[in-house]
Parts: structure tokens; sequence; C-alpha cells
């Protein structure tokens, strides 16, 4: 089976400084519900021999669920199913705080220095995150046949990565950044992880005078 992790479009919270879990997130601006569309559309084009994908699953987080959305009124697929395990780290009470108001109440954050620490109060430590992310991608391999597209976020993607390949630690001086709408594969075959591709924005660079819609 292949799972295809496409990190959601721009989203509005990030340009305000405001951590955004299900309460924070005020979903996508009108730059990143366009990425979403044009990710739709470059994967009917590329894949339309093969299909796009058999199962749609999202994150509840509001810009993972536009973006679902969107690929899925563009691909032609019934429905979106909402699933919690590929949310972002959650951040509890933090959830909709800006930056400089969580330092001025939690203090900073250190997750290599201190990973079993919760992000705050009612969130998760970056062990609990991994490990999450280690139990959601095993059980859709269990679960699912085929090909599932996953709305998710940048977190998720990173730690599978670092998961996979059993990386104690996210602090090196090498850095995971997936895009905004990047798509990444993993194919799975009989317990057997591989990445077939990484943070792909091909539909990015095309199409719009070769200019890259995506602002980090």
């Amino acid at each position: 089976m292949r799972i295809l992790l496409v990190r959601h479009g721009e989203s509005e919270h990030t340009g305000r400084g405001v951590i955004a879990d299900m309460r924070g997130c005020t979903g996508l601006t009108a730059r990143g519900l366009a990425q979403a569309r044009t990710l739709g559309e470059w994967m009917v084009a590329r894949e339309a021999t093969s299909g796009v994908c058999d199962v749609l699953l999202s994150s509840p987080v509001l810009r993972a669920r536009q973006t679902a959305a969107a690929l899925a009124e563009t691909v032609s697929i019934g429905s979106v199913t909402e699933d919690d395990g590929p949310c972002e780290v959650r951040p509890g009470e933090a959830d909709g705080l800006t930056w400089e108001e969580y330092r001025a109440r939690f203090g900073t954050f250190d997750l290599v220095a201190e990973p079993s620490r919760v992000f705050s109060p009612g969130g998760e430590s970056w062990r609990d995150f991994t490990g999450r992310v280690g139990a959601t991608m095993g059980r859709l391999a269990r679960e699912l046949d085929g090909r599932t597209g996953v709305a998710t976020h940048a977190g998720l993607i990173v730690a599978s990565i670092l998961v996979a390949f059993d990386i104690p630690s996210p602090g090196t001086r090498a850095r995971l950044d997936p895009h905004h709408t990047s798509v990444t594969e993993w194919r799975v075959d009989a317990g057997s992880w591989q990445i077939e591709r990484y943070n792909d924005v091909c539909h990015l660079e095309s199409g719009h005078n070769g200019e890259m819609m995506t602002t980090g």
C-alpha cells in the first residue's frame, strides 16, 4: 500500500504568530486554498492512469480539513474521513495563544532538552507525539489498502521520517521543513517501509510562471 502525506495549504494563523490547534486555527488563506486546488489538479493530471487515492483522511483541524475538502472536490473523491491520529503536536492550554503569550505564561519550550515535558497542561510532549505518530502510521498500514491520502501537518510528516528511521533526537543540525501542500509518500510492503518521495512541490513550481506559491 501507499500513504501520501499532504501538508495543509498556507494558513492564517502562521502570519499572526498564533499556536493553532482546534481552537486557534482560523483556516487557510486564499493562497492556501489555491495551493490545495493546484495540488488536486496536478495529481489528477499526473496520476490519471493509476488513480489518485482510494481513501482520503484528514486531521480534524480546520486548515487540514479545508485542504482535504479542496482535494476531494478536485480529484472527485466522495468523502473525507476525519482522523485524530494525523494531528500536529497537541498544544493543550496553549491553543489559541500567540507565541509571546505562550512564553510569558509557560516559559520556553526545548523539546531536545526536555522531550518528556508537555507543551502546556493538557498537551503532548515530544515523546507523546512521536509515539502517536508511530502508532498512527502503523494503524493506517494495517487497516487500509491501496493508496491513502492524508491531509496533515508538517510535524507529523517530519516525525514519520524520524520514527521510521529510528532517529532518536530532532535536535541535529540537519532540518526537515515540508512546504505547504507538499506530498511525502510512503510505500509499505509486508511490514517494510520505504519513502518514495519527500516534500514534492512540483505542482507549485509549474503553471505559475515558475514561481513557488509557498512561503516557507
